[in-house]
């Protein structure tokens, strides 16, 4: 059976008493403050690895979402959120108006709202280039955009 690595991202940090319970229930590896986990989850598709962790865990931690850390054939990260009951009926409703499975519905309304935020960025990385070179020449900016890319990314420069 293949192996899924998931990525669980908590309401708040654990307590080390919480996150040493976790773990006996199944490894698990968190970051530096106790509010990221890593999982690996035996499973024959990522789905059911992430209902798998998230009915192993039960009420053992705070999950707010839990997702695939590695993209699917299609290149998604699957994402795992337990609605509160008000919620998902928000959802459901919105989902019945549309004529869609709740599933669809919100895969299509995250993608437009990933979208749009990627359009929004783009306009504003235009601005922000377009201001800056209405105070400097093309050369000096992009010889300054190279040191910091260089800085950032770890690389020495030549």
């Amino acid at each position: 059976m293949p192996y899924h690595a998931l990525d669980i991202t908590l309401t708040r940090s654990l307590t080390p008493t919480e996150l040493h319970r976790a773990a006996r229930a199944m490894p698990l590896a968190a970051n530096h403050d106790a509010t990221h986990l890593l999982a690996v989850v035996p499973a024959k598709t990522p789905g059911k690895a992430l209902n798998r962790l998230r009915h192993q865990t039960g009420g053992l931690l705070p999950i707010d979402v839990i997702t695939t850390h590695y993209p699917d054939a299609d290149g998604k990260i699957l994402l795992n959120v337990d609605f509160p009951p008000a919620t998902h009926a928000v959802l459901q409703a919105a989902a019945d108006r549309a004529g869609q499975p709740p599933r669809l519905f919100l895969e299509l309304a995250l993608q437009r709202a990933l979208a749009r935020h990627a359009g929004e960025e783009v306009e504003r990385l235009d601005h922000a280039v377009h201001n800056l070179l209405t105070h400097t020449t093309a050369p000096h900016l992009l010889t300054a955009l190279g040191r910091a890319l260089t800085r950032t990314s770890g690389a020495t420069p030549c």
